[in-house]
């Protein structure tokens, strides 16, 4: 019996020793958070994530042990931190669960035929809902669902536009300026973009969520692009809001700090989008 008491008391010196070491860094087992999370694959299934609030995030357990990385991918994570890392901002971490997000690139809006199959249905944004984070530019939306046809959401750059101020220029376009998208800082020092919504005209009365990443590589501006043009500010995306009607412009700056809405985490949706 005495024994028993001795090895009982051993394993309760060992867990107050992992709980204090815990308390050190501010964390404490059963502590969960979230963030939204750009996949780095490192090779034979292992993998890390760069949060767009946390920074880099390093999976030393895991609740989840069947989950498949997939390189680039954005996901929402939850996990409990552990401990901070010493040498760069981020922390490790056991990971408690993992959302893949609609992962998608900025295309683009070369003539009349493309903006008709990008379509520009109105879509429903709550403010706040659309912010940038890791170069990627997140949107949390409301919209009524599909009956049997998958909707289409994209996030484009219309070639037949002037990207300064959005004044029209010429509708004629070669293809070979519009094969991929571009890095174009307007006069007024942002990127013009166009947030697109296409229902196929198959839409029901019942609504849902959706949530959409698209990587912003391909029109982020490297400072050699902008030695000659007004400083980059960030982004303007322009929508069709189901309640204030199209042409709204959403301003989001590159210096204004990552805000992750808190319906970011709590929305969970289905495969109403693609």
């Amino acid at each position: 019996m005495g024994k028993l008491k001795w090895i009982l008391g051993l394993c309760m010196l060992t867990l107050m020793s992992a709980l204090q070491s815990c308390d050190d860094d501010g964390y404490s087992i059963g502590d969960f958070s979230w963030d939204w999370a750009t996949v780095r694959t490192t090779g034979s299934g292992g993998y890390y994530l760069e949060g767009d609030n946390w920074g880099m995030i390093e999976p030393v357990a895991t609740s989840i042990p069947w989950y498949k990385p997939v390189d680039g991918e954005r996901v929402s994570v939850f996990f409990n931190p552990l401990a901070d890392m010493t040498d760069k901002k981020g922390v490790q971490a056991k990971m408690e669960g993992i959302e893949r997000l609609l992962t998608k690139n900025v295309e683009v809006v070369a003539n009349k035929e493309d903006s008709l199959k990008y379509g520009n249905d109105p879509i429903t944004i709550y403010e706040g809902d659309m912010w940038l984070g890791g170069k990627f530019l997140n949107v949390v939306f409301r919209q009524n669902l599909p009956r049997s046809e998958k909707h289409l959401i994209s996030l484009v750059q219309d070639k037949t536009q002037a990207s300064a101020g959005g004044e029209t220029t010429s509708s004629v376009v070669s293809q070979s300026d519009t094969e991929t998208p571009t890095a174009e800082v307007g006069d007024d020092g942002y990127v013009h973009l166009e947030l697109r919504y296409n229902t196929y005209g198959d839409e029901t009365k019942y609504q849902g969520w959706g949530k959409v990443s698209f990587n912003l590589d391909s029109v982020y501006p490297s400072i050699a692009s902008t030695t000659d043009k007004p400083a980059f500010k960030g982004f303007k995306v322009t929508i069709h809001s189901r309640t204030n009607g199209e042409g709204v412009v959403v301003t989001l700056d590159i210096d204004q700090p990552v805000g992750v809405p808190t319906v970011a985490k709590e929305v969970h949706t289905g495969a109403a989008v693609q």
